[in-house]
């Protein structure tokens, strides 16, 4: 195998050298050492070399957060294949969106997802994974544009649009090390982990096991849970969510959370009410942080997380953020701009249509498509999204795939998806809806209409039935 394609295996396993019986994770199991782990990898990759995965070939992960669903992302890549970690939530339908995006050869799935079986075989790792292929992608190379490409999540562009962003192996090594220069992550640190790990991987789960972390899976993210991982393995960071921050500070049970050195607030904007209810009810502070998967993890708010918690903070060393204008120049302090970035371990290109880095910077800059603002001691703030993309706890919807759903319903004539801000969940999805003819609808109805087809968080909220929608010219729906 390419030594070029194994480097992220090569790090954990350098971890487990030096660290064999410190613990990489607690969960429901128990208790698992480096040595375990790094053995657990190594036996899941032989399995998967036996059933065909190679280089060349793009394998989706689909699982709940589990011991097993580190392996199975570890031992993809160890075979040289890219990795695509996928969430259990989805429905039938956007795995066949996804699929058809992305072209991948299999899906590997632990079976607490759709209950789709056709032509799987069960695996011996952990309990009922199994393999599922795609007879239609064999013999297809997956991303021969990007050398060494190690993993690939579906996210949202500039323009609003899902893309697959591609990241190899040497770019995660340089952007788990950039972040770290900050994070100071190692041996002695136990993080207490509630996000979805499909959707948090690379600067996070990665990183943390290439320091020789532990990490301690919540059973949920109720505040109950997370409370009691905290304080039974002396958590020293928690890396969360707006959402759990909210229910963590709406406790009442008066239980503390001593050990926690960093709490970061992560995914999407958390308000200043926020920050304040959680310091005063557990005298720590939230340390808003800003990562996008094209990027990694290039600003944090330690310095001014007190003073300023709604900033997202200042850049890392390895990294230069400005705030620019219409023709990529420097605009002065204060003044509102496009957010860009530019530093080490970026991603390495889109899937599809295939591009590369080089292809997709703008004079070496990634544009995010956020506007922001950069104070004179370098303070960033969000100001608002270019994007129409909707964040509901972390999540990415687009309004076009909640949109193409209720337009198929038989009593629907046109739809108009947006986010509105919803005083306890954040951002959530309302839809503008039209019916066609006379007959009565009632929303419950609707919403069922879309809990068969779409995940969860993709649900409408609010439906507000309307007689018209506003156009442009050429005929497509304005948007708000």
């Amino acid at each position: 195998m390419d030594h070029r394609l194994s480097t992220i295996d090569l790090l954990l396993k350098t971890t487990a050298q030096k660290h064999p019986n410190q613990i990489p994770i607690e969960d429901e199991l128990g208790s698992m050492n480096y040595a375990q782990l790094q053995a657990a990898i190594e036996d899941a990759t032989k399995q998967l070399q036996s059933n065909g995965i190679q280089a060349g070939m793009g394998v989706g992960v689909m699982g709940k957060n589990s011991r097993y669903f580190i392996v199975m992302v570890y031992a993809v890549m160890a075979c040289g294949a890219t990795v695509m970690p996928i969430s259990n939530q989805l429905k039938d339908a956007e795995i066949a969106n996804l699929l058809a995006q992305s072209g991948l050869h299999y899906i590997i799935d632990d079976q607490s997802g759709p209950e789709n079986t056709k032509n799987f075989e069960l695996l011996a790792v952990g309990e009922g994974w199994r393999m599922t292929a795609y007879q239609s992608f064999q013999g297809k190379a997956f991303a021969t544009h990007i050398e060494g490409a190690a993993l690939i999540r579906f996210t949202s562009g500039t323009t609003g649009q899902s893309k697959g962003v591609i990241i190899s192996h040497t770019s995660i090594q340089e952007r788990i090390n950039s972040a770290n220069e900050v994070l100071q992550i190692g041996p002695n640190d136990k993080i207490v982990w509630v996000l979805k790990m499909a959707y948090h991987f690379v600067v996070s789960i990665i990183l943390y096991l290439s320091k020789g972390a532990t990490i301690v899976l919540c059973h949920d993210f109720t505040a109950e849970s997370i409370l009691d991982a905290c304080n039974q393995h002396q958590g020293t960071l928690l890396y969360a969510s707006p959402m759990h921050i909210r229910l963590l500070a709406r406790d009442q049970s008066g239980r503390n959370m001593d050990s926690l050195r960093m709490v970061i607030s992560t995914s999407t904007a958390i308000s200043v009410a926020q920050c304040e209810a959680f310091l005063k009810r557990y005298d720590k502070e939230v340390s808003q942080a800003y990562g996008i998967i094209e990027v990694g993890l290039p600003i944090i708010n330690l310095e001014k997380s007190k003073s300023d918690p709604d900033a997202v903070g200042h850049v890392l060393p390895a990294y230069e953020v400005e705030i620019l204008n219409d023709d990529f120049e420097i605009l002065s302090r204060g003044a509102i701009g496009h957010l860009a970035m530019r530093g080490p371990g970026m991603f390495d290109g889109y899937l599809s249509p295939p591009t590369t880095r080089s292809e997709i910077l703008e004079e070496g800059w990634f544009m995010t498509g956020d506007l922001a603002t950069k104070q004179e001691d370098g303070l960033i703030k969000i100001e608002g999204r270019k994007k129409s993309m909707i964040n509901v706890s972390g999540n990415k919807v687009f309004p076009a795939e909640v949109e193409h759903t209720l337009n198929e319903h038989p009593n629907i004539q046109l739809s108009r998806v947006s986010g509105f801000q919803h005083r306890f969940l954040g951002e959530v999805v309302q839809a503008e809806v039209i019916l066609k003819g006379e007959e009565e609808v009632d929303v419950e109805s609707i919403i069922t209409y879309c809990r068969q087809r779409l995940t969860t968080y993709k649900l409408p909220q609010k439906i507000i039935f309307v007689e018209e929608l506003p156009m442009t010219d050429s005929g497509k729906l304005l948007r708000h």
